[in-house]
């Protein structure tokens, strides 16, 4: 999806599915197998490109899900999706996980903690997944509330950034097969002010590192506080904030429902590409 007349960059949408009992927005309603892969349809349907699939909440204070139990949730839906030829990708910060979905083939890896394990990265660049290596403050497992002061962040993420890079290399995972991930909310930290600054510089992240982007923000905390609404009423509160990512440079952007944000840019993009006709 191209939106505007000087934006030619391709909007790529992942639709969330989360698989979970505790997610924030809406834990326990896909946890079943079948409503999980009826959502990941209708994600589909409504302009999902890649469905990206989780069994573990990484929210702050997420319960521990064993191994075990997060593939048992994993695969089925993972290998309903293969059949029916959905572009999937695999949400976990276990890198038992990682290498579970490795071995089925899926297109993308999605990690919080932005793959710190080295003992997994001669799976990693044996493999053809795409990876999002994603920031977060905290640096290990699922988001905690600390404080960051919006001024520091995108060096720390700079930093972060440089420092994965530079380890992928000399594992030899290849360049062309990663997405960064800035992260948002609590992964950067208790103020919503960082998250500002981050969508605001989305521009020098991309310049500095020459990497596809993929921004998560829907129905997070900070998008709803500064609308007051809930969890059930952050549909056009998310629109905006997403659409505002798009205009910023994201490359992809990962959303609980793709269908409106998939509509709005569809004519974004009708009305930034029409030329008048001369008098």
């Amino acid at each position: 999806m191209i939106i505007g007349r000087h934006m030619t960059h391709t909007i790529r949408l992942f639709g969330i599915l989360n698989c979970t009992e505790d997610s924030f927005s809406d834990g326990g309603q896909f946890l079943e197998a079948e409503a999980a892969i009826r959502h990941a349809r209708a994600l589909a349907a409504g302009g999902a490109h890649v469905i990206d699939v989780g069994a573990a909440s990484s929210r702050p204070d997420a319960r521990e899900v064993a191994t075990e139990i997060e593939i048992a949730r994993l695969g089925p839906v993972v290998h309903a999706l293969q059949r029916l030829g959905l572009a999937t990708s695999v949400d976990s910060f276990s890198p038992a996980v990682q290498r579970w979905a490795l071995g089925q083939n899926v297109q993308f890896l999605n990690d919080v903690r932005g793959f710190p394990d080295p003992s997994l990265y001669p799976a990693l660049a044996a493999s053809a997944a795409q990876l999002i290596v994603m920031f977060s403050a905290e640096g290990a497992g699922a988001a905690t509330r600390i404080d960051v002061p919006d001024g520091q962040i995108i060096e720390r993420i700079e930093a972060f950034f440089d420092a994965r890079l530079a380890a992928f290399k000399a594992a030899g995972i290849a360049r062309e097969r990663l997405i960064l991930d800035p992260g948002m909310g609590y992964f950067l930290g208790t103020r919503p002010e960082t998250s500002f600054r981050v969508l605001h510089e989305l521009g020098r992240l991309k310049a500095r590192f020459g990497l596809p982007v993929l921004i998560s923000l829907s129905r997070k905390l900070f998008v709803r506080n500064l609308a007051h609404v809930s969890v059930q009423d952050a549909g056009p509160a998310t629109l905006a904030g997403e659409l505002f990512a798009a205009m910023k440079g994201a490359d992809m952007i990962r959303t609980h429902e793709p269908a409106p944000l998939h509509q709005a840019l569809s004519v974004w993009q009708a009305l930034a590409g029409y030329v008048p006709p001369a008098d």
